[in-house]
């Protein structure tokens, strides 16, 4: 009886390795079998052996790369790997504006508005704002006009049985699912949402909550010895929607849902506008974002104490694209034991004052940080880019299509943001550019910038002369202080066989 090998090349996993492996076995049991070719019926089993040994290979090896952060590819999986370290997975928030109701003329009788009421934008592809609140015009209002707050959200209702089980899981049946402003309750009264039960015991009455891959929820009640059972009818309140679709510019929700009447039931007319744009709201963290911060956040476990903890914990905060933390260490004008922590919100520009506020908060207080240093929250320094650059055409281009793909290339470049939502590590703050050492440069390399304007579709090459590139007006490195961050500036295309500046 022919034995194995006994060093295997388990590497070998394709069909045409599988294959050959097949044959070479059974040549050692029957080695007048030579004719491989031949459409016989050992032949068809052989082949069919290693067909269906590649495709459970392929599937093993899916399997392999979806159990690990670097090679996970599916968001369900990450999902399930963030279960495993604790990480809770950014949620989709909603956008908020301020509305401007207003009536033709003085009402007859008091007009209302009633908290759920329905205000949109144009179009068809219109964007839907809830009131949050109550709001009356009285009557003989001179101007008959009152200001209230919406949210792009969509109030849902939902009741449930409750089965007296340990562990009961309801499924909230509307998507996408939105945290916020959930209310649960039963024949006992009010739930209160935790992270986990670790701290629950049998009469506290807590649950908690778990989005799945397609932004569906399920609520978990406890199991009598930690958390209490839920009793009667359990009634849900929540609300699906939100994300940026949903970041409206200002005077753009313009048209009620509905007609309404005063209290006299007399019709009357009302116009809405936005005179501020949304408030913005993120969506849900992406899958490549969950790849790049949960193993991350496995550095900052409960505090913030190393000059890497406040940028890990600061981009913690939704609507923070970048962090930079400098002490000391970093920029000599700083005092000793403080620190200076600049942050760039999401589309770039300057942080609000809410923004900034609300780092602050997560670096000193749901991450405490240690007590006797002092961070300052601030602005980033920005530092622009501007590129001259003379280029020669592939044939068939012309100067509108080359110009658009240099300038979208070059955006792309300096986007703070990849598209799948993960950092784009291309560009960064001064801090961060450094050389092959590992030593800081401060310096964003003028070879990067040509390679990205010479790969750009429709380039053929870029001019020899050191003229013929320029950034800031020098062909060089550009120098980037400590605390800046570049930002893409004017760009001037000129036509190397023309001279046309394009």
């Amino acid at each position: 009886m022919p034995i194995l090998p006994t060093k295997l090349d388990y590497t070998d996993k394709d069909e045409a390795s599988l294959r050959l492996r097949l044959q070479k076995l059974v040549k050692s049991v029957f080695p007048e079998w030579t004719d491989y070719t031949t459409a016989n019926f050992g032949n068809i089993l052989i082949e069919l052996f290693a067909h269906v040994g590649g495709v459970l290979s392929f599937y093993m090896d899916q399997q392999a790369g979806e159990s690990r952060w670097s090679t996970a590819q599916l968001r369900k999986n990450l999902l399930a790997l963030t279960k495993l370290i604790g990480y809770q997975p950014r949620t989709a928030t909603s956008a908020r504006v301020d509305l401007v109701l207003t009536l033709a003329a003085s009402p007859t009788g008091s007009v209302t508005f009633e908290a759920g009421d329905v205000f949109t934008t144009e179009g068809s592809s219109s964007v839907r704002f809830e009131l949050l609140e109550d709001a009356t015009i009285d009557a003989g209002a001179d101007p008959p006009t009152v200001t209230v707050t919406a949210a792009n959200r969509t109030s849902r209702y939902e009741t449930f049985s409750s089965s007296g089980l340990a562990s009961q899981e309801v499924i909230l049946s509307a998507t996408p699912f939105l945290v916020e402003d959930l209310s649960v309750t039963d024949s006992g009264g009010t739930w209160t949402l935790v992270d986990d039960f670790t701290n629950s015991d049998g009469t506290d009455r807590h649950y908690t909550v778990t989005v799945d891959n397609n932004q569906r929820a399920t609520l978990r009640f406890g199991t009598g010895v930690v958390g209490a059972l839920p009793q009667g009818t359990i009634k849900v309140s929540y609300y699906t929607g939100g994300g940026t679709s949903g970041n409206v510019e200002a005077g753009t929700v313009t048209r009620p849902a509905k007609s309404y009447t005063d209290s006299l039931s007399n019709p009357v007319t009302v116009t809405c506008t936005n005179p501020a744009a949304a408030t913005p709201a993120v969506d849900e963290e992406s899958a490549a974002e969950i790849k790049e911060n949960a193993p991350r956040s496995l550095r900052v476990l409960n505090r913030t104490v190393a000059r890497e903890d406040y940028e890990i914990n600061a981009m913690r905060v939704p609507g923070v694209a970048r962090a930079l933390m400098l002490t000391s260490n970093e920029d000599p004008g700083i005092a000793e034991n403080a620190g200076i922590l600049h942050i760039i919100p999401d589309g770039g520009g300057l942080p609000t004052l809410a923004l900034k506020q609300a780092v602050l908060e997560m670096v000193t207080v749901t991450y405490p940080k240690t007590i006797t240093f002092s961070v300052t929250v601030t602005d980033p320094v920005y530092v622009t880019v501007a590129i001259r650059a003379r280029i020669y055409l592939k044939p068939g281009y012309t100067n509108a299509q080359v110009k658009a793909n240099v300038n979208a290339a070059l955006t792309a470049f300096f986007a703070l943001e990849n598209s799948d939502g993960s950092t784009n590590t291309a560009i960064d703050f001064g801090f961060g550019y450094k050389d092959a050492d590992g030593e800081p440069t401060n310096e964003l390399p003028l070879s990067v910038l040509m390679n990205v304007v010479n790969d750009a579709e429709g380039v053929r090459k870029l001019g020899d002369a050191t003229s013929d590139f320029l950034v800031n007006n020098k062909h060089q490195d550009l120098a980037i202080g400590v605390k800046a961050f570049p930002r893409l500036g004017q760009v001037t295309l000129i036509n190397g066989d023309t001279g046309v500046t394009m």
